[in-house]
């Protein structure tokens, strides 16, 4: 069962009504709830504890920043790469004499 108890406050936090509303709820035994030394605990199914939530989401963010990083250093090599192919291609292209090459005839 997953959940928790919850004072009255904390669950009219979770819920966003008021506390008179959870009192209502209380008496009118719309929620489950268990009273300890003359204090009372509402129960919260599917209670995820906010801190926790925010860990989770630091630790997914953390994770995608590193396959990013990750990401980012493949696509740095291969635009380096390519960069150099690039410059390979140009010097052979300037070291061909162009204008050695026989003219095309203009009467095509």
């Amino acid at each position: 069962m997953d959940g928790r108890w919850l004072s009255i406050q904390e669950f009219a936090n979770y819920k966003g009504k008021s506390v008179s509303t959870v009192r209502r709820y209380i008496k009118a035994e719309r929620v489950k709830f268990k009273e300890e030394n003359g204090k009372y605990f509402v129960w919260a199914k599917g209670y995820q504890d906010p801190s926790l939530q925010s860990e989770k989401v630091f630790l997914e963010l953390r994770l995608d920043n590193e396959r990013l990083k990750k990401e980012n250093r493949v696509l740095t090599e291969q635009v380096d790469e390519l960069k150099m192919l690039v410059q390979i291609y140009e010097e052979e292209k300037n070291s061909l004499n162009v204008h050695n090459l026989p003219e095309l005839p203009l009467d095509l």
